[in-house]
């Protein structure tokens, strides 16, 4: 199989991932099953999750709105390969602004919350911040290039299987930490193949890619990478807003920052940029980490 294959095969699975069976439908909401994608660890990537929430809360919205906020809970590691039922209760239902609540379960035990909010588009002015000046993604070398040589599950899961392209600014946490224990980073991230047209498909493939990295700022703060002895990490709740529409085929710049670590906890925020400058989303994440050496 060539690389391309391999890699439009990445994109199809995740695309599939977003395909719900509609399962029953009620008065009080619509249900919906979709099956979380194989990764080579025990539990299920966590942006799985969040797009598969949002997914399931678009298909109760009217095609006049756009997804502009959701936050999510994480209550249970998810089971790779296994339905996932999502819930969805129509909260309310204005002329400009929609709310949906999401209940995920798995094998009859809640997984995962979501209150997600849908606005029809207006204008209004516009300012956000100015988009950081890094190298460019083509001056830096792909997660497969990082990773040559290496064949385990992992490093070929990191280098193609995800069905993004990640390139790091500085360098990636794979299996090292380069330079000084700084708590920030940035991250260029694109589909590897063309996705379909659509804003909603694309703010779902933004709220896929975005768990990947966003736990690695504090990583890094701590002189920690995801080989190292003994780390254990887990996404506990996030919240992300949509600020514009953009294509996760094209390059976005994802900027992020460690907001800080205790009590096992870590915060992270980041925010993702159109490569002409344009803020299209936040994010804030808290997850669990955990190294052997608490002291750290």
């Amino acid at each position: 199989m060539t690389v391309a294959r391999h890699l439009d095969r990445t994109t199809t699975a995740f695309l599939a991932s977003l395909v719900l069976t509609e399962v029953d439908a009620s008065a009080d909401g619509r249900a919906f099953e979709a099956v979380p994608q194989y990764v080579p660890w025990p539990k299920a990537y966590g942006g799985d999750t969040v797009a598969q929430l949002a997914a399931a809360a678009n298909a109760t919205v009217g095609d006049d709105r756009r997804l502009h906020s959701m936050h999510s809970s994480f209550l249970r590691p998810v089971e790779i390969g296994v339905p996932v039922r999502y819930e969805v209760e129509s909260v309310r239902d204005g002329r400009g602004y929609s709310t949906r609540h999401v209940r995920g379960t798995q094998s009859g035990k809640t997984v995962s919350l979501c209150t997600a909010s849908y606005q029809v588009p207006e204008e209004g002015p516009r300012r956000h911040p100015v988009m950081p000046d890094v190298p460019a993604p083509e001056e830096l070398p792909s997660a497969a290039e990082v990773l040559a040589g290496r064949d385990d599950d992992a490093a070929v899961y990191w280098g193609g299987g995800r069905g993004f392209d990640m390139r790091h600014v500085p360098s990636a946490l794979y299996a090292s930490v380069e330079g000084e224990p700084v708590g920030a980073q940035s991250v260029w991230v694109r589909a590897f193949s063309p996705l379909p047209d659509g804003a909603d498909l694309h703010r779902l493939a933004i709220a896929y890619v975005c768990d990947y990295t966003i736990l690695e700022p504090s990583l890094r703060a701590l002189g920690a990478h995801w080989s190292s002895p003994g780390l254990t990490t887990a996404s506990l709740d996030h919240s992300m807003w949509f600020h514009d529409d953009a294509r996760a085929d094209d390059w976005l710049l994802y900027v992020q920052e460690s907001a800080g670590v205790q009590s096992g906890r870590a915060l992270n925020t980041g925010r993702f940029f159109a490569r002409d400058g344009r803020l299209v989303a936040s994010v804030a994440q808290e997850g669990l980490i955990r190294l052997p050496d608490a002291s750290r």
